[in-house]
């Protein structure tokens, strides 16, 4: 009987042996399948992307400049130096109409001002004198309008001789006359009220930029008290050499870059015909769009001409262009961020760079620091690894 128990256990044991070498089999050989596909998946995610993720407001905030590319090789741009300056209309320079003392200033240097607006008042014996001038002819008119009534009424009732109308209507016509004339420069010189000094104003809106008017000082007639600018309102004076001036039209397209590396779209207003003396090149005003650069600033700039030998080459700053795997690249922009695209460079020339292929007119691609888009697109790449 006991022998019999002990075959019993053996045998049972051996089954479970046997099944736990089959599970164990099984087991590897279903551990093994998913690990065949792993290299695939791994592959898979190690494929690099040239695409980048940027909201705008990141954008903005790394300093990355954009611009929209046009066709047009090196060749057909004018490069020149240019300086932004007001515009005709949009500087002002103040005078004092009369001599005298300032006796009331109501606007300093940088507030701003509203045109027809009194930036201070000049207490003149000019003003009086106009003054007086006005009410005196104003009194000598109104005596000769009554005595033409006068002289109305009597040649009406056959009293008078017509020659003592027609006399006095002269006379009326004259006084009236000088009337206005005396009005006309009391104006001009905008005498107060009480007739005792002018007003100093503003022709324009803007902000006073310059101010040379203190309190009691004496000042000529005419003399420059203060000047005004209006920031909306600029024009860029670019210098062009000779050979280029015929290429140019009004309205060609122009770039203007700045020193920190901002672009600004502009547009050709004119062209002198003529060359300037001591330069000997010709002028051309650009306009810009108020308010993204001040007077005074020393620009450059690039001109479009309409007239010169067009090409399908596009030229971009050599900023734009980085090098990415042994590949030349640029960053164009997309609704979702950046994509790299893969160009072939051409001639170089004062810092601009032809693409022969791989981009194409109208496009917006990535400009000043764009190698920090480069950077970014190697570090996903590690951060994949």
């Amino acid at each position: 009987m006991m022998t019999n128990d002990k075959r019993w256990l053996g045998g049972v044991a051996g089954a479970v042996l046997i099944a736990a070498l089959g599970g164990f089999s099984v087991a590897r050989c279903t551990a093994e399948k998913p690990a065949a596909t792993q290299p695939a998946a791994e592959e898979k995610s190690e494929a690099p992307s040239d695409s980048l993720a940027m909201a705008a407001p990141a954008i903005k905030e790394a300093g990355i400049q954009v611009e929209t590319i046009r066709a047009g090789g090196l060749g057909s741009e004018i490069v020149a130096q240019a300086v932004v300056s007001a515009s005709p209309t949009g500087e002002a320079l103040v005078t004092a109409r009369a001599g005298g003392a300032v006796t009331r200033i109501m606007k300093r240097l940088g507030d701003p001002v509203r045109a027809g607006e009194t930036l201070a008042i000049v207490e003149s014996r000019d003003a009086a004198l106009f003054s007086a001038e006005r009410t005196a002819a104003s009194a000598r008119a109104t005596l000769a309008q009554r005595n033409l009534e006068r002289e109305k009424y009597l040649l009406d009732q056959k009293v008078s001789a017509r020659v003592d109308y027609e006399q006095a209507q002269a006379e009326a016509a004259a006084a009236n006359a000088e009337a206005r004339r005396a009005q006309a420069a009391a104006s001009a010189a905008k005498v107060t009220s009480d007739g005792r000094g002018v007003v100093v104003s503003s022709p324009i809106s803007g902000r006073v930029t310059a101010s040379t008017a203190s309190l009691g000082a004496f000042v000529q007639p005419e003399a420059e008290l203060f000047r005004v600018a209006d920031p909306s309102q600029i024009q860029i004076e670019a210098a062009i050499g000779p050979n280029d001036v015929a290429r140019l039209a009004a309205g060609d397209r122009a770039v203007v870059e700045t020193n920190d590396g901002k672009t600004v779209e502009a547009k050709v207003r004119a062209v002198t015909p003529t060359l300037n003396g001591e330069t000997r090149s010709a002028t051309a005003v650009l306009d810009v769009p108020g308010g993204t650069l001040q007077p005074g600033l020393g620009v450059r700039v690039r001109l479009m001409p309409s007239r010169g030998a067009p090409t399908s080459a596009i030229v971009v700053p050599e900023d734009a262009v980085q090098s990415l795997e042994g590949r030349d690249i640029v960053f164009v922009r997309t609704p979702q961020g950046f994509r790299a695209r893969t160009i072939t460079l051409g001639q170089r020339s004062a810092g601009r760079v032809e693409i022969i292929s791989g981009l194409k007119s109208g496009e917006t691609i990535a400009t000043r620091n764009a190698f920090l888009l480069k950077a970014e697109l190697g570090k996903g790449a590690g951060e994949e690894e």
